[in-house]
């Protein structure tokens, strides 16, 4: 998460929390203070956006929705392939298409965090994807033409 500047505000916590915040910063490579500006970011997101949690993922913290296993970037990806039609992508996926307009108004404040993610994901090949899971098979689907 970028910033624009920034300016210094004292935070107190009980012994216990702040032992857990450091315990935390350090388990992301953060420092305390890092950490602590993260999770309020994070929080004032929530505040800000219906349905949006935050998660870690084998790719990092990201922004998810809420009782998913999908991440905001997937949902928007998921748009761009039904032509940014939410109510398709709602009724593909099953959710009251309130849950998809929440995922694309995320993705569109916070387009460049969900653009990385996407070109992230793209870059990942079935060579990159196999080296990870070695037990990987590569499927390729085709259609029959129709007589």
């Amino acid at each position: 998460m970028k910033t624009e500047g920034s300016e210094p505000i004292g935070m107190r916590f009980p012994r216990q929390r702040a032992e857990r915040l450091r315990r935390m910063a350090k388990s992301h490579g953060w420092t305390p203070s890092e950490a602590s500006a993260r999770l309020v970011e994070e929080a004032l997101r929530r505040e800000d956006f219906a349905f949006i949690d935050f998660r870690d993922s084998s790719a990092g913290r990201q922004a998810y929705l809420q009782s998913s296993s999908l991440a905001v970037w997937e949902v928007a990806a998921l748009a761009r392939s039904f032509g940014n039609d939410a109510a398709a992508v709602a009724k593909h996926l099953r959710w009251p298409e309130v849950k998809v307009l929440a995922a694309l108004n995320y993705a569109k404040a916070f387009l460049e965090e969900i653009e990385t993610a996407m070109a992230a994901n793209d870059a990942v090949d079935f060579e990159a994807l196999s080296r990870m899971l070695p037990q990987a098979k590569e499927f390729i689907a085709s259609i029959p033409e129709r007589a």
